[in-house]
């Protein structure tokens, strides 16, 4: 490979320590050269090598990087993408891009005339279950789908120890935190919908964040139901999907998170492959025969983003995950919470 991008992390919290130094230290394209951490200096007993930054703007001033993960709080993305890519750098923020449709679109029109790489990291793209959820509906297998449920919850009564996710803040609560997630990917596999009804609330005894939706997409013949809630101990599947031909059921599968969380490099053999028992439940017609089958989930993997974030950068190909796609999340969101306060359905 050419001249690897030197990268920094604008933090080493739970997303630099599992979702982009491992990443990052194990694909050849790149080289994990900076973090921001202001008193702990955790990285460097993983990667000695790194330089340690007391501050963002420290991070910001070294010339030498080319790439800056904004994986900071919500409400801190725009000012840190912002002051990225004013001081030249590519970037990769953490979703949601924004918290207002106002500020992503700023960033859009600097990246731009910069001519620099903004991109949104969505790695729930790169899991198992979505990508086996994508070709099932891509291949037909069902027909015309319908009507689509998709679930991402959790139970979980105690506030967050991360104070910042439970102040009652702009960028705070599910709907931009896990909402992020399943809107994405209603969005990349059904496409924009005309219309969004919601109901967004909050139901843990001492929370001022929202930490529970459910928000319907409308589409011409189909209706994409979202819906997570921190009060679910036992969950329903994540994906359930109904189409003229039949029905698709499918676990949630969280295999790569679990795995990193306990120090496991992506670099290992098989890395990402479901067991047999998430597999999801087909029932259809195939070729005017019924047909009722597990089908299986295949290998995840993020490292599938990061090599297409080197594939942009140093050979011109699609970015993998757009700051526009990014944009079309935080319109849902902003669509939602209107529809919540209004009580009424919401044209896009």
């Amino acid at each position: 490979m050419s001249t690897p991008i030197k990268t920094g992390l604008c933090s080493y919290g739970h997303s630099g320590y599992a979702f982009h130094a491992p990443f990052i230290h194990v694909h050849p394209g790149f080289e994990l050269t900076a973090v921001v951490e202001r008193s702990k200096h955790l990285t460097q007993q993983r990667y000695p090598y790194v330089k340690i930054y007391n501050s963002i703007d420290a991070l910001m001033a070294d010339a030498s990087l080319e790439l800056i993960v904004v994986n900071t709080p919500n409400y801190t993305h725009y000012e840190y993408t912002k002051a990225a890519l004013n001081a030249g750098k590519h970037v990769i923020v953490e979703k949601p891009f924004t918290v207002t449709v106002a500020q992503g679109e700023e960033l859009l029109k600097l990246a731009a005339s910069k001519k620099l790489l903004l991109s949104v990291y969505q790695n729930r793209r790169y899991d198992s279950d979505y990508k086996i959820v994508r070709k099932v509906v891509e291949d037909g297998l069902l027909g015309d789908v319908l009507e689509v449920e998709f679930h991402y919850d959790r139970f979980k009564e105690e506030l967050s120890y991360k104070k910042h996710k439970e102040v009652a803040e702009p960028g705070t609560g599910v709907l931009y935190d896990l909402g992020s997630h399943l809107i994405d990917q209603a969005l990349t596999i059904f496409g924009m919908p005309k219309a969004a009804w919601a109901d967004v609330r909050i139901i843990r005894k001492d929370s001022v964040v929202d930490d529970y939706f459910e928000l319907l997409l409308y589409y011409d013949q189909l209706r994409v139901r979202l819906k997570s809630s921190y009060l679910v101990r036992e969950a329903l599947p994540a994906y359930i999907l109904h189409g003229r031909k039949g029905s698709f059921i499918k676990s949630k599968s969280d295999i790569q998170e679990a795995l990193l969380m306990k120090g496991v490099l992506p670099d290992t053999p098989d890395w990402g492959a479901e067991a047999p028992h998430e597999w999801g439940l087909l029932h259809t017609e195939i070729n005017g025969k019924v047909v009722k089958e597990f089908l299986p989930g295949g290998n995840g993997n993020y490292l599938d983003y990061y090599q297409g974030i080197y594939s942009a950068i140093r050979e011109g190909k699609p970015n993998p995950v757009t700051a526009e796609e990014g944009l079309a999340v935080v319109k849902i969101i902003e669509a939602a919470f209107q529809s919540s306060k209004e009580g009424r359905l919401v044209t896009l």
